[in-house]
């Protein structure tokens, strides 16, 4: 089976030639579509491809995607941002699943790891669908945080891609300019055109509108689970900013009404109760967070830390406070077993061989 790289670019010479340099040899084709790049980004391109097209941009990422697509020729595609990169391990893993890619296969989902830590260790990961059968015309949707919704014969591989972006990246704001605009055209945004709009107003300080907004979104019933969990921290978060403790208490303890309670929420819990001094309160979540599957297939937002190093870290705070030392220390221990070079670890560290 051939596989082919789509992607969209625009002022990306800082970061194009670092994804294609990782990842080149295993396709067969790559279609590079600039959407008005003023930088030297379609010359470095060029460098790796003659299929390299212009698209006159109009504020939707999914139009410009699916002209990505139309370019492609290839029996399946795959897809990638310019600020993503294959380490040269996951892309020993594609090169093995490529060669067992057959046309019974529609859509395979891969981890994306968008947040790293001190030991450059993934933290943040959830999967997407990422390499696409081509046959069956995939086609994305919605202007911003466009997504292929999976379909047929999924299969999920244990391969991460790695989002890197440049330490001097800034938001820019463009992501909640569209949904304005789309809002000012009098569009009715679908369920998860709300979620994302609620969280592109948060991200952008803009707490009053999201927390309207992420009730209207918690208000339908016909959303993505995860979305719905994710809305519930999220909402609490804005209250927070706002300092509505007992809001965003209930905002959490409401995403229990989804679905069994993720680690995420449950250290959130925790963290509000241990601002409190609620010691017992706050090692009753904390632990329940360590018990915790992570939900790996789920398609949501995993924030892995929750599910041991972060709710370690803060039992050993919780039990040092409350003056449980012997306790303190063995979660202290834990943390360090994970990461033994983790800033606050190391501090600890001090503390307990004084």
């Amino acid at each position: 089976m051939t596989l082919s790289l789509c992607m969209i670019v625009k002022n990306e010479e800082d970061v194009l030639g670092r994804c294609l340099n990782s990842c080149a040899t295993l396709f067969d084709e790559i279609i590079i579509v600039d959407t008005g790049s003023t930088d030297n980004t379609i010359n470095i391109a060029k460098k790796y491809t003659d299929k390299v097209y212009s698209y006159e941009w109009v504020d939707d990422f999914a139009k410009a995607r699916n002209y990505s697509f139309s370019k492609n020729t290839c029996d399946y595609i795959m897809w990638l941002d310019a600020d993503d990169v294959i380490p040269e391990p996951e892309l020993e893993k594609l090169k093995l699943l490529k060669q067992v890619l057959n046309e019974k296969i529609d859509v395979v989902m891969l981890k994306y790891a968008i947040s790293f830590d001190e030991n450059n260790q993934p933290v943040f990961t959830y999967y997407r669908e990422r390499i696409l059968k081509a046959s069956a015309n995939p086609t994305w949707e919605d202007p911003v945080h466009e997504a292929i919704t999976p379909w047929g014969n999924i299969v999920y591989y244990d391969i991460k891609i790695e989002h890197r972006k440049p330490s001097t990246h800034t938001s820019s704001g463009r992501n909640l300019k569209i949904y304005d605009n789309l809002v000012k055209s009098k569009v009715q945004l679908k369920p998860r055109q709300l979620f994302y709009y609620a969280r592109e107003l948060y991200f952008n300080n803009k707490y009053r509108k999201a927390i309207n907004i992420f009730k209207k979104f918690l208000s339908t019933t016909n959303g993505y689970k995860e979305n719905y969990i994710e809305a519930c921290l999220n909402l609490s978060k804005c209250y927070q900013c706002l300092n509505q403790k007992e809001n965003a208490l209930k905002s959490l303890f409401s995403s229990f009404y989804y679905d069994t309670p993720r680690a995420e929420i449950l250290c959130e819990i925790g963290n509000l109760y241990l601002i409190d001094n609620n010691y017992y309160s706050a090692i009753y979540y904390y632990t329940l967070a360590t018990q915790c599957e992570k939900p790996t297939k789920s398609g949501g937002f995993v924030l892995e830390e929750c599910y041991d190093f972060l709710p370690y870290l803060q039992l050993c705070v919780c039990y040092y406070y409350s003056g449980n030392y012997e306790k303190s220390k063995e979660f202290h221990i834990k943390a360090k077993h994970l990461k033994p070079n983790n800033p606050i670890v190391i501090n600890n560290d001090k503390i307990f061989n004084s």
